[in-house]
This record gives structure tokens, sequence and C-alpha cells, in this order.
């Protein structure tokens, strides 16, 4: 059925992860896959802000990235599942689908909360995923 599984992740928002991960596990194993589970680091945005954070900041900031979700796959996810770790590093959509291509996943599994007025305006990470990945996509409700 599937054959590499793109799980992501925030690992500071409990609702972003609470319903996807039990998803993804009963998937990953249903389909014998490798559950590839990515949590992405935000880039500044503009080089001026940079300028303000310390040199080596965001070096720093990936490293401890990566231990966290070493952590929290430790934690979640049934040793018997085949997993790579992944820390994206920039725009949270853009970095999913980057991820999904260079991994070849065929499937997406990603939580997205109830939709209020702004993200009507501004369009979610994840509607943006659902309409640009080249692979299918789950999305799990909060």
């Amino acid at each position: 059925m599937f054959k590499d599984i793109l799980l992501t992740i925030d690992l500071e928002t409990e609702d972003s992860w609470k319903k996807t991960v039990p998803e993804a596990v009963q998937y990953a194993k249903m389909s014998d896959a490798t559950l590839h589970v990515m949590t992405v680091v935000p880039n500044f945005g503009m080089s001026i802000v940079g300028s303000f954070f310390p040199k080596g900041y965001e070096k720093e900031v990936l490293e401890k990235a990566n231990e966290h979700l070493h952590v929290f796959v430790k934690k979640h996810i049934p040793d018997d599942i085949r997993i790579q770790h992944v820390v994206g590093h920039g725009n949270v959509y853009e970095e999913i689908l980057r991820v999904q291509q260079k991994l070849n996943c065929d499937l997406i599994i990603l939580g997205a909360h109830r939709p209020s007025m702004q993200d009507y305006l501004l369009g979610p990470n994840a509607a943006r995923v659902v309409r640009h990945a080249e692979c299918s996509v789950l999305v799990v409700r909060d």
C-alpha cells in the first residue's frame, strides 16, 4: 500500500500530533512502511531579523530540534517501525513538500485545526500541502 510515510509534527504543539501519531503508526504497520517523522524549524524570514541573534544560533536550534525529535519518537513511536528523523528548516509547507519529493514519500500525514477566519484569509499550511503535494495526503483534524 504505502512504502514511505511522511508524518509532520510540531514538537511544541501537542494538538499537531496527538491524533496523527496513532494514525501514522497504524498506516506504517499495515503497510510495513518506513515512517519519516518530520518537524520544521522556521527560518528568520528576513536576513535583518537574523542579525539580532548570536552567530551560530540557527545551527544550535536545529541541533536541539533534532534531539527533541529523537526523544519524541522514542516516547511515542513503537520500536518495531522503521523510522527516519527529519528536521526541516524554513517555511513549513514548502519544507514538507520539499522533503516529500526528496524522500519520494507516497503519503503525508499531518494535523489540522479547525479553521478560523484568519486561516481563510491567509491559508493554513495543511491546505497548501494538500493543494501542492504530489502524493496522497491524510489530514487528521484535532
